[in-house]
């Protein structure tokens, strides 16, 4: 599943041209995804165009709820970004790590509450 925020260049025709499947969202709200969560999502440039519209904790947090565990998630986007979002992310309980100084690679973990 592609999804073409809605404030971004328009490729979703290109998508399609490709025979996959694609939608418009705003991350600013949140994406129903019932009955399914994604083992992969990747994000380029999404949090720095997000920033003036709403926060990246909420953004986070809803990329953590469509996730399932042992999913993955990539992230290209600024360093000053990066830095932001990682402690989210770990404090959400996934790990991270910096690849190529411009890619963040988080890991969806498998927990239990104590």
């Amino acid at each position: 599943m592609n999804v073409v925020p809605i404030d971004a260049q328009d490729t979703l025709s290109i998508i399609f041209d490709r025979g996959l499947i694609g939608v418009y969202h705003d991350w600013c709200e949140s994406f129903s995804t019932y009955p399914r969560t994604y083992d992969m999502l990747h994000a380029s440039f999404l949090f720095k165009s997000l920033t003036q519209r709403c926060d990246i904790l909420d953004v986070a947090l809803e990329m953590d709820r469509i996730t399932r565990p042992g999913g993955y998630i990539l992230v290209q986007d600024t360093m000053e970004m990066i830095h932001k979002l990682s402690p989210i992310l770990r404090s959400l309980r996934w790990s991270t790590r910096l690849y190529q100084e411009q890619f963040l690679i988080g890991t969806k973990s498998f927990w239990r509450p104590k």
